[in-house]
């Protein structure tokens, strides 16, 4: 199997436009375990911050694929698990500026933003979207599922100080759960925090990929669009949709779909739309590997979604 690298992409994402993505720790070291998370559980539930994943081939990898593929959108740190438990996430942060001017985002959950350390090294990024899925610290334990050492208190602390202190862009992402988070009692009480900290946006999602949990339910976007009144600053309820862009006519390769599938299941139409390629040639190449049996499909939401297979 081709060796699964640490940049990926682009992906088409519904945010971001074509975002070429940065893993940062490998497959599922995180600091929650989140009950609606499109990787499955976690393996590895820890807050030790070291340097999972060497910052040193990330950025040479990351030099050479800006060499080879179209200007993305943005440039993500995502990926696998939680980026910011990497300990050279700041010495990343500045090895990017020095390569492009490209935006710079981070997808992160937020639980580690009470460390002054990675406020700090944050600092230079464009755009950070940390996440809030819950209003106290019960729904914060069943939806989140955090290291035992992490109380919602100190959470939200973190959340509020990186506010005062970060001058780009914050864009608040929270996750509701049909039946748990998604009803109006719970949403005033994640809107009431959200009055504390004051993000630039709040972006409301919800399930769309297959979850780690079956018992995590979508909420319809009739319902997300009410809830997104009960906020007092701009929210937006995040679609769905992916825009067509063939930037190439030849088939794309086996690795480059391994990469992106290990880190989020998607659909045909993402998958040719982030890569650029047609969606006949991408179809194709999937067929190839479900029947070698690196990768499967699983139907959800009335689509089939891709995703690599994990001994």
């Amino acid at each position: 199997m081709t060796q699964i690298r640490h940049v990926y992409g682009p992906v088409c994402s519904r945010r971001l436009g074509r975002s070429l993505g940065i893993d940062l720790v490998p497959y599922k070291i995180c600091s929650y375990d989140c009950i609606y998370c499109q990787l499955g559980r976690t393996t590895n539930l820890t807050l030790e911050r070291r340097e999972y994943v060497p910052i040193a081939a990330v950025l040479e990898e990351l030099r050479a694929q800006l060499a080879a593929v179209p200007a993305p959108d943005y440039i993500t740190l995502a990926g696998s698990g939680e980026p910011t438990l990497n300990s050279g996430l700041g010495q990343l942060i500045e090895g990017i500026r020095e390569l492009t001017e490209i935006p710079l985002a981070v997808l992160t959950n937020g639980s580690l933003l009470w460390m002054p350390e990675v406020r700090a090294e944050l600092i230079k990024a464009d755009l950070v979207v940390p996440s809030l899925d819950a209003g106290d610290e019960a729904l914060f334990h069943h939806v989140n599922r955090p290291h035992p050492s992490l109380s919602f208190a100190t959470m939200i602390d973190g959340l509020v100080k990186f506010r005062r202190e970060f001058s780009g862009r914050i864009w608040l992402e929270i996750f509701l759960l049909g039946g748990v988070t998604g009803i109006l009692y719970e949403v005033d009480k994640i809107a009431a925090l959200v009055d504390r900290m004051q993000p630039d946006r709040v972006q409301l999602n919800t399930v769309a990929r297959p979850p780690a949990e079956e018992y995590a339910f979508a909420v319809n976007r009739e319902k997300l669009h009410s809830f997104s009144k009960r906020f007092s600053v701009p929210t937006d309820v995040v679609s769905e949709g992916v825009q067509d862009r063939i930037v190439s006519l030849s088939a794309p390769q086996e690795g480059e779909l391994l990469t992106l599938l290990s880190r989020r299941p998607c659909p045909l139409s993402e998958i040719a739309a982030g890569l650029g390629r047609a969606p006949n040639e991408v179809l194709k190449l999937l067929e190839k590997m479900m029947q070698q049996k690196l990768i499967a499909a699983i139907f959800k939401n009335g689509r089939y979604f891709y995703q690599t297979v994990r001994s």
